[in-house]
């Protein structure tokens, strides 16, 4: 059992070191590298070699950028390898829930200062736990259309409650109230000056005046104030039913002075029963500016620019609560809140919960959606500098999580979960700041990043004036700063005007541009640019690079080889100008056993097989364009499969093309050859080419399909009855005839009659053809 389990753990630790060799193998992409300033700045594995000596006569300066293991392997000592490392110190570490004043801390530490090489990350643990008696403030933001009404009524009388729930959490709870119903245009409002005045349907109602966002009561801890306040507010009334929500939100969001937040949970309830106009519907009202995201609350406390801004986007609201570090709890009837759902997706820390008809379980809703919002804890960041990226592991009770947010849901009172913070600078820049919070809480940590893009080598050792720079300069970081009229690895150069010509003169190759435009001529040498993007520069003349060679497929040397001034030196097993071929056979050959190349019907051209024209890879074994075989060799079938037909007394000298012919009882082939033979039975057989040309591997169907012999009674029956038939069918046509011309004849007697124009009259001659007699002597008793 624990071999087992000793066996499952070293599997497991050795994929884990595959994997992170994978992902994190040291690479050194040197990029125009002159100094160890440029190096370090290359890549988060560049390390620089600051020894005296280590170059060669005509090395460049870049060869001392490489990797530690590389560099260590060219003979540069550990101690004269610089490799600057990102490091982070914190600057304000409070402990968490320990109370300062009436401060509390639930994120540590409170600030860091990174100081960061580029392309390097660096990770710090942030910590978080939720204090015990954190004050809260809640703001009840309720839509006053009409149709709420009934809601209204109950939230005058649930003031004292809706503090309770609140008290029950934290001994520092306030609560305020405001209210809005939308923009007071067409067509979100009945402009007509009485309806303005008085917008409701039931004139009866105490109803007032249209109007868009209205800030009534600033945070407080007194509950009669609120109840107090709130039980004076009317309804009013709109025309369409969206409602102007998000209006109201923003003013919420961004006027924090007369809302009177503080350094508090921040809650904002938003009571509706409808859903909300965004940007772009002001428009149907003819109002174009765009929102501004500013604060545009009255000596009235009514939004002024109401009718002037247009509605904010969503993503803008989202951004304010964030930036203003406020949770919302959408409270909404059942009808809207697959709406309200589809908005908390896109603004963080918000809830949602249906409201009741007349809003009686607004209490017990916003107790359960604080208690959800206030246990889901996320990490996030302002907007950060350019240049800076940060992601986050959340290390919580259910397991770790990773992504470019920080979150862990259903934290305790008391309990600590830690984030671990990656930061990353991608370029040099001046020192910046950003700021990490958890959404919904005033707790911060500030971020100070500067960059650390120059090497400290330590020069302080070597002066002015050193023997490894024949004294013409002083040494930086390994390398010569030759004085003034003096160049060279070692300063070893003059840049007089007579000397300087000829120098330059040796760095041209046949006249052409000084070290061929890819380097610069120091004391007649070429000293080629260093490799930028993968590309390096060699040669006397820097003429030389390792990507001026025949590419194929994309590839430089198809991949197979290494390009070297212009000419592709291939791999083992590679040939061609660029490597394109594989010098083995063996992907030609039909048959290994054999060695048979293409089927004897083309040539291996680079492993592929050039078939001649008809035939098709990859081994030339079927030619659909070719004339199928099936009917000129017909006659070869019979005689060599049934020993019949015109070819059977020659059949072996004519039929020499068939080979291997067998008789099979069932065929596989789909598309099987079907020809008659001399007695007029039908063959069924498949014909294979074999190796080379007209040459045929034949299966034959043993049983062919002729045709059955005749049946003289069926014959004979047939034509009797067709005959019986026919005789049958002249009878009924003459009979048609007869009756049609008789029908016709005395239609036409019946006309003659109608048109006859004297009076039908008894023929004298007619004697009927019965007669009455009366007896006399009948008195009828």
């Amino acid at each position: 059992m624990h071999r087992c389990l000793y066996h499952h753990l070293l599997f497991w630790i050795l994929v884990l070191v595959v994997m992170q060799w994978g992902l994190c193998k040291e690479e050194c992409i040197k990029t125009a590298i002159k100094s160890c300033s440029d190096c370090i700045q290359s890549g988060r594995f560049c390390a620089w070699c600051k020894q005296l000596n280590y170059t060669k006569q005509g090395d460049v300066d870049s060869v001392r950028c490489d990797t530690r293991t590389e560099l260590e392997k060219k003979g540069c000592e550990e101690t004269n390898i610089i490799y600057p490392k990102s490091t982070a110190h914190n600057t304000k570490n409070r402990p968490l829930s320990i109370e300062s004043g009436s401060e509390k801390f639930q994120i540590q530490p409170q600030g860091v200062k990174l100081i960061l090489r580029p392309g390097m990350p660096h990770t710090f643990s942030v910590k978080f736990k939720r204090a015990e008696d954190y004050p809260v403030d809640l703001y009840y933001l309720m839509d006053l259309s009409y149709s709420m009404n009934d809601d209204l009524q109950n939230v005058k009388k649930l003031g004292k409650s809706l503090l309770e729930v609140l008290q029950q959490t934290t001994t520092k709870a306030r609560i305020g109230f405001g209210s809005f119903i939308d923009k007071t245009v067409l067509p979100f409002t009945n402009t007509h000056p009485e309806k303005l005045q008085k917008p409701c349907p039931d004139e009866e109602k105490n109803c007032r005046p249209a109007f868009g966002y209205q800030h009534v009561l600033s945070l407080t801890d007194n509950v009669d104030t609120f109840t107090e306040t709130v039980s004076i507010q009317n309804i009013s009334g709109n025309l369409d039913r969206p409602e102007g929500s998000l209006d109201a939100i923003m003013q919420v969001a961004v006027c924090g002075d007369k809302i009177g937040w503080g350094n508090s949970t921040r809650l904002l309830v938003v009571a509706t029963d409808d859903g909300f106009h965004m940007a772009g519907d002001g428009k149907l009202g003819s109002i174009f500016e765009p929102n501004d995201g500013q604060c545009h609350l009255d000596e009235d406390l009514l939004n002024s620019k109401n009718n002037e801004m247009d509605y904010p986007s969503v993503g803008q609201v989202a951004t304010k609560l964030a930036d203003n570090n406020i949770q919302t709890i959408f409270a909404v009837t059942e009808r809207v809140e697959y709406v309200y759902k589809a908005l908390t997706e896109l603004i963080p820390k918000s809830e949602v919960g249906a409201l009741s008809n007349d809003s009686s379980n607004i209490v017990t809703l916003i107790k359960e959606a604080y208690e959800k919002l206030s246990s889901n804890v996320i990490l996030s960041h302002e907007e950060l500098p350019d240049g800076v990226t940060v992601t986050y592991s959340s290390h919580c009770k259910g397991g770790d999580i990773t992504g470019t947010t920080g979150r862990c849901n259903n934290v305790k009172h008391g309990e600590e979960v830690i984030f671990n913070v990656t930061v990353t600078a991608t370029r040099c820049m001046e020192e910046q700041m950003f700021r990490i919070r958890a959404l919904g809480f005033i707790d911060t940590v500030t971020a100070n990043v500067l960059t650390r893009c120059e090497c400290d080598c330590d020069d302080s050792a070597h002066h002015s004036n050193h023997s490894h720079c024949n004294n013409r300069g002083k040494v930086v970081c390994g390398t010569c700063s030759c004085q003034e009229g003096f160049a060279g690895q070692t300063c070893q150069c003059e840049l007089k005007e007579s000397s300087l010509e000829r120098q330059n003169e040796a760095c041209r190759l046949n006249n052409g541009t000084e070290c061929s435009g890819q380097g610069e001529c120091v004391c007649g040498l070429c000293e080629c640019h260093a490799s930028k993007e993968g590309i390096q520069f060699y040669g006397t003349y820097c003429q030389c690079s390792n990507t001026s060679c025949e590419s194929h497929g994309n590839k430089i040397c198809a991949g197979n080889g290494k390009c070297d001034c212009g000419k592709c030196i291939c791999n083992a097993g590679y040939g061609g100008s660029a490597c394109q071929c594989k010098m083995s056979l063996e992907e030609c050959m039909t048959n290994k056993s054999t060695e048979v190349m293409c089927s004897k019907r083309g040539e291996c051209e680079c492993g592929v097989c050039r078939c001649k024209e008809g035939y098709e890879l990859p081994y030339c074994e079927e030619c659909t364009a070719c004339s199928s075989p099936c009917s000129k060799y017909a006659s070869c079938i019979e005689c060599k499969g049934f020993e019949a037909g015109p070819l059977q007394k020659n059949c072996n000298g004519v039929c020499t093309h068939l080979n291997n012919v067998m008789m099979v009882d069932s065929l596989r082939s789909k598309k099987p050859c079907r020809e008659k033979d001399s007695q007029n039975c039908w063959m069924t057989y498949v014909m294979k080419e074999m190796d080379g040309f007209d040459r045929y591997e034949v299966q034959i169907l043993k049983q062919r399909e002729c045709p059955p012999p005749p049946n003289i009674g069926a014959i004979i029956g047939g034509a009797f009855t067709g005959v019986a038939l026919i005789g049958l069918f002249i009878l009924l046509v003459v009979k048609a005839v007869i009756w049609y011309q008789d029908l016709v004849e005395y239609k036409k007697h019946e006309e003659e009659r109608l048109k006859a124009k004297w009076s039908t009259q008894e023929n004298v001659l007619f004697k009927a053809a019965t007669s009455t007699v009366q007896n006399p002597f009948y008195t009828g008793d």
